[in-house]
């Protein structure tokens, strides 16, 4: 939720990344799994936790659930979140702090979760977090930069090779239905056809060197 007094509108950009520098990733990212209670044509209802200081690498054959188990009593946060449509990078979102022994509760019930190694580096002009998806959603690694207004003149890491800010598919609500893992040819395929999409309506684009 941005804290800039725009009230409860956050203001992001989401690109796809790939070949990340190994320097930028933490040894002991936060682990973050959530479940949606509904998430429909944009809007959705989240439930988060997240548990601090975990192995960055983790065994691919875990899922979602499992992954939170491993790791439940370093479970330090939980939040619920409404959030609605994203519209050129500003989207609705309510947050609310949930006790921690709730969230878990929540999502071990919940019908559709993600989960999610977060990292944090700063990068040029901004802070950037780093996900890294486990489960079913793994390989996809996606770089999310969020500012207390419109991120517009961004300096775009060389890593990031598409940029997916609108691109629905890659919202966490509908990764939590329609896993990456059961796609990744098609984005694969839209590179090779189409080349990488990077919005040009929020100002100037330019690359960055980490």
């Amino acid at each position: 939720m941005s804290d800039s007094g725009e009230g409860d509108f956050e203001f992001e950009r989401r690109f796809v990344a790939r070949d990340v520098p190994a320097e930028l990733l933490e040894a002991t990212p936060t682990l973050i799994v959530q479940s949606y209670l509904l998430a429909a044509d944009g809007y959705a209802v989240r439930v988060r936790v997240q548990a601090p200081g975990v192995p960055a690498v983790q065994d691919p054959g875990l899922d979602e659930l499992l992954l939170l188990e491993r790791y439940v009593d370093r479970v330090e946060f939980a939040s619920v979140t409404v959030k609605g449509p994203m519209v050129a990078g500003t989207r609705y979102e309510a947050e609310r702090e949930l006790d921690p022994v709730m969230g878990i509760e929540i999502v071990r019930r919940g019908p559709a979760r993600v989960a999610k190694l977060r990292h944090a580096v700063w990068l040029g002009d901004d802070g950037w977090v780093i996900d890294v998806f486990t489960g079913a959603n793994a390989p996809l690694v996606v770089a999310e930069v969020e500012r207390g207004g419109p991120v517009t003149d961004l300096a775009i890491p060389s890593f990031c090779v598409t940029e997916v800010t609108t691109d629905h598919r890659f919202a966490n609500d509908a990764l939590a239905s329609r896993p990456f893992s059961t796609w990744a040819a098609e984005l694969d395929a839209e590179l090779a056809e189409h080349g990488p999409v990077f919005l040009s309506e929020l100002g100037t684009n330019r690359r960055l060197e980490p």
